[in-house]
């Protein structure tokens, strides 16, 4: 394994040119670390003891033309499909990692989840500064729960009940400087750390009690 978890060329896998060649080159760079990262975190997100994790790495299959601008491993308790669960992701775009807890469009039970995050806004609110939340999985972009504050978090959860295409994506951003930097152990660690942080959440959107 590399000394660094992450390197330069698995966040410049995404300014490669053509659909086959990104492709070529995030099945041999990004996609075996995704698969290494699967077998650790389901195991560990399994230990919480919501339900049995599987892991899921992104294969793009339905892309015919327009070659992906990230790429991630999602951890959902469904060994079919993820989508339509709150799930945890793993993943790169080229200007960033990132690791989060998402509900995104196909959840049919948005409305339940944000009115329980509304009820329980402190979960949100008291994760770290540097922790981003975000309206929509297919930008790179986000705001710091800092920078959002209470009344921004109300406005992210409102579109998730009211807009049929809304998400609610919360979790954390290392910039692919900081990333590159990170050695195996302090990466998984620094991983580790963010899922602590994200699983209270992900038990207020499941409803456990």
């Amino acid at each position: 394994m590399f000394s660094h978890f992450w390197e330069k060329d698995d966040f410049d896998v995404f300014s490669i040119d053509g659909l086959e060649k990104r492709m070529e080159a995030l099945q041999n760079l990004i996609q075996p670390k995704f698969y290494t990262l699967g077998t650790h975190f389901a195991d560990r997100l399994s230990a919480h003891g919501t339900d049995e994790f599987f892991p899921h790495v992104a294969k793009h299959a339905r892309r015919t033309v327009n070659p992906p601008t990230d790429s991630w491993v999602a951890f959902a308790p469904a060994k079919r499909g993820y989508k339509a669960l709150p799930h945890f992701q793993v993943g790169l775009w080229g200007t960033h990692l990132f690791i989060i807890l998402a509900v995104i469009y196909e959840n049919p039970d948005k409305k339940g989840i944000a009115e329980r995050l509304s009820r329980n806004l402190t979960v949100l609110s008291s994760l770290p500064e540097s922790y981003i939340v975000s309206g929509d999985h297919m930008k790179p972009d986000a705001v710091s729960i800092m920078e959002a504050g209470d009344e921004g978090l109300e406005q992210l959860l409102d579109r998730l009940q009211t807009v049929k295409k809304a998400e609610f994506l919360v979790g954390r951003h290392l910039p692919r400087e900081d990333a590159v930097k990170l050695s195996n152990e302090e990466f998984m660690a620094f991983a580790e750390e963010t899922f602590d942080h994200l699983l209270p959440v992900y038990d207020v959107v499941i409803n456990r009690n």
